[in-house]
């Protein structure tokens, strides 16, 4: 499966881009990608939490993805 994935803020650090377009065979939920971020880019551990949006939608860990689905990482954020 082919997924557009862009991250913002520390995702973007972490993945040393801000967008990569991926091949994945394993992946086939929103938590089976986080699961392989978090292998793939161990810094991601270090995150008290991250969400995935999926067509400009935040998605639950058990969304199923489509190849060709843009994903999009949005680390945590802090305001005051």
């Amino acid at each position: 499966m082919k997924l557009r994935i862009s991250a913002y803020g520390i995702a973007r650090d972490i993945m040393n881009g801000s967008s990569t377009d991926m091949d994945l065979t394993e992946v086939k939920s929103t938590g089976d990608l986080k699961n392989y971020l978090i292998d793939t880019y161990p810094a991601f551990k270090d995150l008290l939490s991250f969400s995935l949006a999926v067509h400009e939608e935040y998605r639950e860990d058990d969304y199923l993805l489509n190849d060709g689905d843009e994903v999009v990482i949005i680390p945590p954020v802090s305001g005051g």
